[in-house]
């Protein structure tokens, strides 16, 4: 760049320049975008991901069969009828009749169909004092949950009728309508919760409620054309109910952040007696380009997920990525705008006693540091080797119990404890009859499911299945002539323990299954179920783990060494994160599976990790924190190229971006903090997982180890060896110039209107 050219280069400047210019056209756009992004998204409707592409393995060879012959499985109901006392048993009158009873009952509501009694089927347990009287409901399973209160309420009137014996009702359909009753106002209260406890902060750290809605205005709107986005692009790639959920945390969490970076950098410019136009320009140049290196680091994160081949985390990480894109877009096109247009009004509605301005300026100059920050930045650069020593070793120790992470899809009881009535009858129905509950089911496809040589492979399949240990019984068969298929239904031995069920899951598939079906020519039978999807699920995500991890280190190490031109920023920052990411595994791992703490949080009795958990928590927080990592490491690289050393420089980049970091860390600690809150086991961890992680990468990572390493390492901070020196230059150096240029200009020189 020629000496008094006051050109800046780079697109996070450009941007902001042609937005600060062009101010109503920018703010227009963005809201045509937001509108026809939600249009469409309502024009073309919604593809959520079947059941049939949810996994790979037999459980998706399974789901396809069953899609193919159009059949749609009802959901399965069953009334457990048991004598509270030891002497109690089915063979008695008073047992007999509440069995007819409750037979009479179901039927009479007339939203069930093949009611069997257990006298029939056998499903009397083995002690003689339990029994199951089975049925279907009527209509589509996914709605089955919303016409099953009448039969509920059959059942409690037999219940009422018939006090030596316990009578309750426990299925597919029943468990939707109690979990959607117990937690579907659950989940919406704490999305709901989310942005006001944002907000809330926001007005805290800003002190001004202008301020303070700007960055809440920019994640909400960046969320409804996602949302719009997301229908368009289900045609082509489905989505889901817990993308969009995820969605919605990612886009408040990353729209908060960057439109605060941006913000706060163009406040303290203005602070520091700089006139609006060059305060604007300075913070599109600076802050700008921080949130397009970190759009695009997080980005690649979520890209990650997409490498899973399990379609709820390629939904899961298409609909993070498009909400990352688009808040990124934003904050460097509308915001600039409507700062310019706002211009000394974003100070309006000032909050009594919360940052005025005026005493900051008079008494810092403009330069907003932390005293906190600023104390423990003169000890930890003062000793920068126990500051690694201690935070590093902290942090190991933290993450130590990792080590031993148990990982399974987590069963009823595991999921919600004892806090609801059906999970104590599910434990019932599995001490009674262990499996029956969730029975292994085994779809057999031949060419004639009549003949003689199928028939024959059945009974023996049934037989074996028992005396091979795998299951007690009873095994159920329920043929399909129509489509010349048989559903075998087996209750496994282990029941709700996921590890001994596994054992007898593999039996059938690996010793029963090839010794009677395996025989038949042309015979498919693949073995789904709850047990065999949990294994499936697990296999698939097991062979996921390398390629997917190898794709988002390799390719955050290569955008970082791109855009700070160092191979040190690039290999300490990726330490860095994996440090955070581990010391959160320990936690997860010490609280919900060792069960250290975990009164606190309402997690007692876990004893696991929810399966998608480890590999979900690694994509997320190695891109949220590129976003702390980023904006640090870039303002700390500002300050050494205007002439401060290594040391002055981290200095002054820490305390300097000390504040907005934790403003942004406690939003986000706050928002996934609500997750943590909620009764399922799975969100309270991922709640749990992100809040720690985050308040660990904010301030240990961030505010110790960081800078003691970076103090270590000195100049060769911003080492690049010759043989790297071809590589596209990323980095711009847009800071010194736009510091040293006495007025903000357009790229044609001329003065920038604000």
């Amino acid at each position: 760049m020629r000496n008094g050219d006051t050109r800046v280069r780079g697109l996070a400047a450009r941007a902001g320049g042609w937005s600060a210019r062009h101010r109503w056209a920018a703010v227009g756009i963005w809201v045509l975008f937001v509108v026809l992004a939600m249009g469409l998204g309502s024009a073309a409707g919604r593809v959520d991901v079947k059941d049939s592409d949810q996994l790979k393995g037999e459980t998706h060879t399974a789901a396809k069969i069953i899609e193919d012959a159009g059949i749609d499985e009802p959901a399965s109901e069953s009334v457990l009828i048991q004598a509270r006392d030891a002497g109690g048993k089915a063979t008695d009158a008073d047992f007999r009749a509440a069995v007819s009873a409750v037979v009479k009952a179901v039927e009479g509501t007339g939203k069930a169909t093949d009611v069997t009694s257990p006298y029939d089927t056998k499903t009397i347990s083995k002690d003689g004092r339990s029994a199951l009287v089975q049925f279907d409901m009527r209509g589509e399973a996914d709605t089955a949950g919303e016409r099953v209160e009448p039969v509920l309420k059959a059942v409690e009137g037999v219940q009422k009728e018939h006090g030596s014996l316990r009578i309750e009702e426990i299925g597919g359909a029943s468990m939707m309508k109690t979990f959607d009753d117990a937690f579907g106002d659950d989940f919406e209260k704490a999305e709901l919760s989310a942005v006001p406890v944002a907000l809330g902060i926001l007005l805290i750290a800003f002190g001004a409620l202008v301020a303070a809605l700007l960055p809440v205005a920019l994640a909400v709107t960046a969320i409804m054309a996602t949302m719009g986005l997301m229908g368009v692009v289900s045609h082509v790639m489905p989505m889901s109910d817990t993308a969009n959920s995820v969605m919605l945390l990612v886009g408040l969490a990353v729209g908060v952040d960057y439109c605060l970076f941006y913000l706060r950098r163009e406040r303290e410019e203005r602070q520091a007696g700089r006139d609006p136009q060059t305060a604007l320009r300075i913070a599109a140049a600076t802050s700008g380009r921080a949130i397009i290196v970190s759009g695009v680091t997080v980005c690649v994160a979520m890209a990650g997920m997409l490498f899973t081949g399990l379609a709820e985390f390629e939904a899961m990480g298409l609909a993070s990525l498009m909400v990352v894109a688009v808040a990124m877009v934003g904050s460097v096109t509308v915001l600039p705008a409507l700062l310019s247009l706002l211009g000394g009004r974003v100070e309006k509605g000032k909050i009594p006693f919360l940052h005025p301005e005026s005493r900051l300026r008079r008494k810092r100059g403009g330069n907003r540091e932390s005293r906190f920050w600023t104390a423990v930045l003169k000890g930890v650069l003062a000793k920068p080797v126990v500051s690694v020593v201690v935070a590093a070793g902290a942090l190991l120790a933290i993450a130590a119990p990792a080590l031993g992470m148990k990982t399974q899809n987590l069963t009823l009881d595991q999921e919600f404890g004892d806090s609801l009535p059906i999970v104590q009858t599910y434990n019932r129905v599995n001490d009674a009859f262990p499996g029956g509950s969730e029975p292994a089911e085994v779809v057999v496809k031949a060419a004639d499911i009549n003949s003689p040589e199928v028939t024959g492979a059945l009974a023996d399949f049934k037989a074996k299945a028992i005396s091979s240990g795998a299951s007690r019984g009873p095994v159920e068969i329920k043929l399909h002539d129509a489509q010349n298929l048989a559903f075998v239904y087996v209750p496994l031995v282990g029941g709700s323990d996921l590890d001994k069920a596994g054992r007898s899951l593999d039996k059938l598939r690996d010793e029963v299954r090839p010794a009677t079906l395996g025989k038949v020519d042309g015979i498919e039978a693949p073995i789904t179920g709850q047990v065999a999807g949990s294994k499936d699920f697990n296999d698939q995500l097991a062979g996921a783990v390398v390629p997917v991890f190898a794709f988002v280190v390799v390719f955050a190490f290569v955008l970082m060494l791109l855009s700070f031109r160092s191979l040190t920023v690039a290999i300490t920052s990726i330490v860095l994160n994996l440090l955070s990411v581990g010391a959160a595994y320990g936690i997860l791992v010490a609280v919900f599976q060792h069960g250290w703490g975990a009164s606190l949080v309402g997690a007692e009795g876990v004893g696991a990790i929810i399966t998608w958990l480890p590999l979900f928590l690694f994509v997320i927080l190695f891109g949220l924190s590129m976003d702390y990592h980023v904006f640090v490491v870039s303002r700390i690289r500002e300050a050494h190229l205007r002439g401060r050393s290594t040391k002055d420089a981290i200095q002054h980049g820490v305390v300097t971006t000390a504040g907005v970091v934790t403003s942004a860390a406690v939003i986000m600690v706050a928002v996934f903090a609500i997750f943590g809150t909620l009764s399922m086991q799975s969100m309270k961890q991922m709640g749990v997982g992100l809040a720690a992680a985050v308040l660990i990468d904010a301030t240990i990572i961030r505010g110790v180890l960081l800078p003691a390493v970076m103090a270590l390492l000195g100049e060769r901070n911003w080492y690049l060896p010759k043989w790297l020196h071809r590589l596209p230059d990323l980095t711009h150096d847009e800071a010194a110039d736009a510091v040293a240029a006495p007025a903000a200009r357009d790229d044609e020189g001329e003065p920038l209107r604000v």
